[in-house]
């Protein structure tokens, strides 16, 4: 016999002793335990071990805050053995993020619905006879959670394992590569190898349009896709068709992705099936620098990333902010990148006799346009700020023209008389997140889809979310929400006044009912009487009380709640048909047949657009992502962009042109800085230096008395014809021009 196996015999009690039922064989059974106490005959007796100490808090994933709104509602929960208090309803693996720990998901996405068909986030639940997947199992009272046994582990060795049974080996030329779930959590979950041996399936590629790139062989099935086209987009195009290893994401036509948001898949697909079409092969996400900026293609204020490599823009992804555009942007936003580098105005330019544009110095161009300025009378002196223009340039302007005797200065978009007397005229009273808490909605003149896309993102999560009421009036358009449409014009609103419309009963009812004007009937001539009649249905309806203010008025342009915060109202309604001297400040959409044959025009802008055809001079300037400046959206919150990239060719800031021409007229701005002009504007509007807070309005809209102008009974009109192509950046882009081709087709 060995020595190893007689050692065992001496070592190990008898099989036949353990297994005897006999409890005092057992009892006289005793087993020799050798410790340091008993080898050293000083040592003081054993004291009582006392209670293990808790362990440490931890920091929530992605500082997630817990809100209870009544202490009942608080459950406590263990996960890893450290307790938790977390609201009743949330899901386990909500609870495990309050705690600070990570669950790897593919399927989850907190603002979607739960699918829980990945069952990557499998977890151990004590007392439960397998791992539950956490994202659908609801946390219950005392729930002892454990994410790190050697069960949970060996689960999600196995879900990766056949989720990547079938993915194709792409990652070095897919473009997800570097930013890709599926490589991060196979790498941090995932097993050292793989047992498939057989042949992976190939999955056909979809055509979802110009924007959205897909390679389908590459798809895991978590539809999310589906999913977000279906909750947040509010299109049926995209759905999971057959089974099993069949099982394919599709749309079920040969159709295209017709959403809005449609860019916002690219985001949300944790692996490389649908990527950006137009960034397809252009860049590494490692090689890019981002810089946290907003959008200016409308007058929500989206925040986005601009990425960029060296001088170019690269790509604009979405920033979390949700009082704003949640993790959400529109298909403009995103994809308009590419006319930031096309059609640009690089040199000053000076028109010749012959009618050519010549290059000349920054000293001869503001040298013209300063002698102009001097021989013509101050009120034929007009100013008009543009759609992009930032809160610096458009209280320069101001304070040149007003230095030059002139006071007829306005943006675009505002119309020939604006009302600046009144904030909450021209605001969005209730916020852009505060919609969420309306129950009925009257949309007046505006078409939210195209018009901001985000805030008509808001009204369909509170239709979906609470069943809300939206009633419409206007020309007839697509909503991808129930709504009822009241009339096409100023009748309707007459009606529901004085309380014939059948919706009437519905707005009396509402707890908090929200009405939405569109800023495009800011151009109309009867806009006063128009508004009074608003203000009207909004004092009969409670729209306006302490606890609430659901009066809203939807801006289009980034420019124009800062530029009537400021006061850039003119002093007569037809200046520019008496103008001699006209300066466009990035402002394209001017009707320039009106102004005279023998005025003198300049430009001063970023891209070769419309305003350059009649212009005398062009000064060139930088677009939104080479320059820092303030921009105020439709709710009232201020807002800063930030520069990217370098300026083009020898381009200068907005107000930094302003600033040189006012001192070569010899009319000095007493500013020399950013620092120094945002002093000038403190003394204006005070509210536009609180970055990223929204300043509500002071008094309501409905202490105006009412207009005794007589209203215009034509119907309302489409204030937006083509949503991909709005100011100067969108028209120069290349992509723009495809997904307005597809629209006009569609």
């Amino acid at each position: 016999m060995g020595l190893g196996s007689l050692a065992s015999r001496v070592l190990r009690p008898s099989s036949r002793l353990l297994a005897s039922r006999n409890p005092r064989i057992l009892l006289h059974f005793r087993p020799i335990v050798s410790t340091t106490e008993l080898h050293n005959a000083d040592a003081s007796p054993a004291q009582p071990q006392a209670d293990p100490a808790p362990p440490p808090p931890r920091t929530p994933v992605g500082g997630a805050r817990v809100h209870f709104s009544s202490p009942e509602d608080a459950i406590e929960v263990f996960v890893d053995g450290y307790p938790v208090k977390v609201p009743k309803g949330m899901t386990v693996l909500q609870a495990c993020e309050i705690a600070g720990v990570d669950i790897p998901r593919f399927c989850y996405h907190s603002r979607l619905s739960i699918a829980g068909n990945c069952r990557m986030c499998l977890v151990e639940v004590e007392k439960s006879p397998k791992p539950v997947a956490s994202c659908a199992m609801p946390a219950l009272p005392g729930m002892k959670i454990k994410t790190d046994t050697p069960l949970a582990k060996k689960a999600r060795e196995g879900v990766m394992e056949f989720l990547l049974m079938n993915h194709p080996l792409d990652c070095p030329i897919c473009d997800q590569g570097g930013e890709c779930d599926l490589q991060d959590q196979s790498m941090a979950f995932g097993s050292d190898r793989g047992r498939f041996t057989d042949v992976k399936r190939s999955v056909v590629d979809k055509n979802l349009g110009p924007l959205v790139k897909t390679v389908m062989t590459r798809c895991i099935q978590c539809t999310r896709c589906v999913r977000f086209a279906t909750e947040v987009a509010g299109v049926q195009d995209l759905g999971m068709l057959g089974r099993g290893s069949g099982e394919e994401i599709g749309t079920y036509v040969e159709k295209l992705m017709t959403s809005e948001l449609s860019g916002n898949v690219i985001d949300i697909c944790p692996v490389g099936a649908l990527t950006s079409k137009p960034f397809a092969f252009k860049a590494r996400n490692w090689e890019l620098k981002g810089t946290e900026t907003i959008d200016v293609t409308d007058a929500v204020g989206s925040n986005i990333r601009i990425d960029s490599r060296g001088p170019e823009v690269m790509r604009i992804v979405p920033r979390l902010n949700e009082d704003i555009n949640e993790e959400w942007i529109s298909d403009k936003t995103r994809f308009c990148y590419d006319g930031l580098k096309r059609q640009r105005l690089n040199d000053p330019m000076i028109r010749g006799a012959d009618g050519r544009f010549k290059a000349v110095s920054w000293r001869d161009a503001l040298a013209i346009v300063a002698e102009a300025a001097h021989q013509v009378k101050p009120e034929e002196i007009v100013g008009i700020a543009g759609k992009l223009s930032d809160a610096e340039s458009m209280i320069a302007l101001k304070d040149l023209l007003n230095r030059l005797g002139s006071n007829n200065v306005w943006c675009e978009g505002n119309g020939p008389q604006p009302n600046a007397d009144l904030r909450s005229g021209y605001m969005m009273n209730s916020g852009i997140a505060g919609l969420e808490k309306a129950d009925v909605f009257l949309l007046i003149g505006t078409q939210p889809r195209v018009d901001a896309a985000m805030v008509n993102a808001r009204i369909r999560k509170t239709v979906r979310a609470t069943h809300a009421k939206v009633g419409y009036v206007g020309p007839s358009t697509e909503f991808n929400y129930d709504h009822e449409h009241l009339g096409t014009g100023p009748q309707a609103l007459i009606d529901i006044a004085e309380g014939r419309h059948p919706f009437c009963s519905i707005l009396k009812n509402a707890k908090n009912p929200a009405i939405i004007v569109g800023a495009g009937l800011f151009e109309r001539k009867d806009k006063d009487a128009i508004f009074s009649v608003v203000e009207n249905i909004a004092k009969l309806n409670n729209v306006v009380r302490p606890d609430w203010n659901g009066y809203n008025v939807l801006l289009l342009n980034a420019s124009q709640a800062a530029a009537l915060d400021l006061g850039l109202v003119p002093e007569s309604v037809n200046s520019i048909e008496s103008a001699k001297f006209l300066y466009l400040m990035g402002a394209d959409d001017v009707d320039l047949e009106k102004v005279p044959k023998d005025a003198f025009v300049v430009y001063q802008g970023h891209h070769g657009d419309r305003g350059v055809y009649r212009a005398n001079v062009i000064l060139p300037a930088a677009a939104f992502s080479e320059k820092e400046g303030t921009y105020e959206n439709t709710e009232g919150c201020a807002q800063q962009t930030l520069p990217a990239v370098p300026t083009v060719g020898d381009a200068r800031d907005d107000w930094k042109i302003v600033r040189a021409l006012s001192e070569v007229a010899g009319l000095q701005l007493p500013y020399d800085s950013l620092g120094a002009i945002r002093s000038r504007i403190r003394t204006v509007a005070p509210n536009l230096l609180q970055v990223d807070e929204r300043e509500p309005a002071t008094f309501s809209a409905t202490i105006k008395p009412e207009s005794t102008q007589k209203m215009d009974m034509a119907d309302f009109g489409s204030t937006i014809e083509n949503f991909y192509m709005t100011d100067a950046i969108t028209r120069a882009s290349k992509i723009m021009a495809q997904c307005s081709a597809l629209l006009i087709k569609k």
